[in-house]
């Protein structure tokens, strides 16, 4: 399955402009041949934007997912994005996959909260594994500091998750992540990674950009720079199970002996 990975930070504060910026990636994507795009972490609204993550927060079938869906049926692929989910009185951190027929197909809130900023406005989720199939494969969520805990990964890959999407707002200094954690999580899990982060200047914050594809091989499919960019690359489900075949990592695992770890 070709997957776009976009590369942006939209406009911070402004759903109405971020949902254009959607809009018109999907467009190239769908152009391109992708089933899939891939937006950042809290793409919707933007990352930095204080207070105001409590003011735009919806729920997961609120009127942006509405929105979402619309684009998804126009340009007929798949979309995976990060938002500010309420529910009730709660806020989480959130990405949702929608389907190109519009249906929502999964909505993951994120386990494990980054930082103060984080802290103070979000809470945790408390579901580690959400997965769909879509296009043949059994595609996976997490969000950003997630898939730093291989615990998170494994579990993913024990669950039989082919692609796990990883909408990301990942900063300076932390960039030996998307370069050099996420292709070793492939490798090590037998899956592919799609790591698809915010860039440049937000709030308090500088993103690295560098989202990737990383393959069970551990090598990147493709990796985007430090600007706007909208990158393409294939999840190819014969690649994968050939690595599986080849590859003992999850055959050769002793659980028996990992019960100190919980």
């Amino acid at each position: 399955m070709r997957t776009a990975l976009l590369q942006s930070s939209g406009t911070p504060g402004s759903t109405v402009e971020n949902l254009k910026v959607l809009d018109a990636a999907a467009g190239r994507a769908a152009a391109a041949g992708a089933g899939l795009l891939v937006a950042p972490e809290m793409f919707l609204t933007g990352y930095a934007i204080g207070d105001d993550i409590g003011r735009l927060a919806e729920p997961a079938d609120g009127a942006s997912a509405a929105a979402v869906a619309e684009i998804a049926v126009r340009h007929g692929l798949a979309i995976a994005y990060g938002y500010p989910e309420r529910d009730g009185d709660t806020v989480h951190n959130s990405a949702q996959l929608i389907a190109a027929d519009g249906a929502r197909l999964a909505n993951y809130r994120k386990t494990h909260l980054f930082g103060r900023f984080e802290r103070d406005h979000f809470t945790p989720g408390d579901q580690p594994v959400v997965q769909a199939e879509l296009n043949g494969l059994t595609v996976g969520l997490m969000i950003c500091y997630d898939v730093e805990f291989p615990e998170n990964v494994r579990a993913h890959a024990l669950a039989g998750t082919d692609l796990l999407l990883v909408p990301t707002a990942q900063m300076h200094p932390f960039q030996f992540v998307p370069e050099s954690v996420v292709p070793v999580r492939a490798f090590e899990n037998q899956m592919y990674v799609a790591y698809v982060n915010r860039v440049g200047p937000e709030g308090e914050f500088e993103f690295v950009g560098l989202s990737t594809l990383a393959g069970p091989d551990g090598v990147a499919r493709t990796r985007a720079g430090r600007g706007e960019e909208l990158v393409l690359a294939d999840a190819d489900p014969a690649f994968l199970a050939a690595s599986r075949e080849a590859n003992p990592y999850l055959k050769d695992r002793r659980p028996g002996l990992y019960g100190s770890l919980i």
